[in-house]
């Protein structure tokens, strides 16, 4: 699926300069936690349990505020928050453990306590006066609360809780108030898995939406379970979740599930919102472990159907997009990094590049529920010498530099730089004479006719087992 699009970014300053034509302006992002509440058809098949598992290795960095049981599309008249409430008991017998590698993992009292069951009933049927459920108020409740951060609503399955939820604040607040409460909410979708979303969109224009509407098989999402052709898909294979997930890591890795249609189709939804050097949740444009989305209005296609009804959008959101993508591999001599021989030119390609470094640290999570912290691994730290926003004029000089990243393990690490042009303005490769496995870059600015951005993503890896990674992205304004 090859995409030519303008990137529409919002909020960065760039020179007091406002650019047009969907020019990036860059400024500094903080990395707070990102707040959540999931909607899962768990249930239907394995995959939301699957999703469930490691979110709870990541519950010390993502500020879970509900797992609210919903239907779909696939489940139409029936929820699980059952399965949920044995996911969460799993974590809390290996908390005490994880514990030992980081702050923060929340007690299972409170992950329990936070369980939620939406309506029985599907999508807009499920919608309406006197429809509300446990799980629509959680979600006014939490959007009310006393917290300046935005909430991030992911839904695995369908959204109609979600739909309650904005239902019932349109019949009960002010324009003003709603308004206000709009613009804390963040979505993501995993596609359209009933008809509330379409609903959504349409009813509530203003509201952040990433979503993929269509057949499965074409979007972003899918990429974290799909056996492409021409590289190593072992980190998603059957043998791998075998052996690095499900046996000799505990309960939560017992209970794992084997797949039966796709491994972890939701998880997406929310990787974006780790913290890891690479992800900036606000900008979907950017990229990131969840893939890459650009706002737009998705074309209306008369001629295809499915299982949820294709409908005109009426309105822009965030939605899938290509990159251009040639993997780095390591070679046998020589140059430790250098460029596989295949290209992929796609909007799966926005989530693939980042599949392993995923998968590896999902892998080395769940070791820590049994493992002491000598015996697992722990990522990397990156730091940089140089700013993460670089403003230079063309012809001069810029210097990249991340020597001074390490690892609280000792491990030995592997440093690669590259151009992450999508991400950014300028449409073009910039040359550099330096190794791109080298922690330290002298590059030269291109010649511009007006102001352009580009993206520079540093990844380090150490040499643990899983090897872990993790990023620092700079930002660089080139003006004429």
């Amino acid at each position: 699926m090859n995409i030519k699009y303008l990137s529409l970014a919002k909020g960065f300053i760039f020179l007091a300069v406002l650019f047009l034509s969907g020019k990036s302006i860059a400024k500094s992002f903080p990395v707070d936690k990102q707040r959540l509440i999931v909607l899962t058809d768990i249930g239907n098949e394995p995959d939301d349990m699957q999703s469930a598992i490691r979110l709870m290795l990541y519950s010390n960095v993502i500020d879970i505020e509900g797992l609210i049981a919903s239907t779909s599309i696939h489940q139409k008249e029936k929820v699980h928050p059952e399965i949920l409430q044995r996911v969460v008991s799993a974590y809390g017998k290996v908390r005490k453990n994880l514990l030992l590698h980081a702050s923060d993992f929340p007690k299972e009292e409170y992950l329990q306590s936070v369980i939620k069951s939406g309506l029985p009933a599907y999508g807009m049927e499920g919608v309406g006066k006197g429809k509300d459920s446990e799980g629509s108020n959680w979600i006014i409740k939490a959007l009310e609360k006393n917290d300046s951060r935005p909430l991030w609503i992911t839904a695995w399955g369908g959204t109609s809780v979600l739909a309650q939820a904005l239902f019932d604040l349109k019949e009960t607040k002010s324009a003003e108030e709603l308004a206000r409460l709009i613009a804390k909410l963040r979505i993501y979708t995993i596609s359209d898995q009933d008809d509330a979303g379409y609903w959504i969109r349409s009813n509530f224009q203003d509201l952040f939406y990433i979503a993929s509407p269509g057949a499965y098989n074409e979007k972003t999402w899918s990429a974290i379970n799909k056996v492409i052709p021409g590289i190593d898909n072992s980190e998603i294979s059957n043998a791998w979740l075998r052996e690095n997930i499900q046996q000799n890591n505990g309960p939560l890795g017992a209970v794992y599930p084997d797949v039966a249609f796709g491994m972890e189709g939701d998880t997406p939804s929310w990787l974006m919102l780790i913290p890891n050097g690479l992800n900036i949740p606000e900008h979907p444009e950017y990229g990131g472990w969840g893939g890459r989305y650009v706002l737009y209005t998705p074309k209306f296609d008369s001629s295809k159907s499915w299982i949820v009804p294709l409908k005109k959008e009426v309105r822009p959101f965030y939605s899938d997009v290509a990159d251009v993508y040639t993997p780095f591999i390591s070679a046998v001599y020589g140059k430790e990094m250098i460029k596989d021989t295949i290209t992929f030119e796609d909007n799966f390609a926005t989530l693939l590049r980042w599949r392993k470094d995923f998968q590896n640290d999902f892998a080395a999570r769940i070791q820590w529920c049994t493992r002491t912290y000598k015996d697992a691994n722990h990522p990397p730290i990156v730091k940089l010498k140089c700013p993460k926003i670089i403003t230079v004029k063309s012809g001069e000089t810029f210097i990249l530099n991340g020597e001074s990243s390490y690892d609280p393990d000792g491990d030995s690490l592997s440093f690669l730089w590259f151009q992450y042009i999508e991400a950014g303005t300028y449409p073009k490769r910039i040359p550099s004479p330096t190794p791109e496995n080298i922690a330290v870059q002298e590059i030269k600015a291109p010649k511009v006719t007006e102001p352009q951005t580009t993206h520079y993503i540093l990844r380090v890896t150490d040499k643990g087992l899983p090897a872990l990674t993790r990023y620092e992205r700079v930002i660089v304004n080139i003006v004429p």
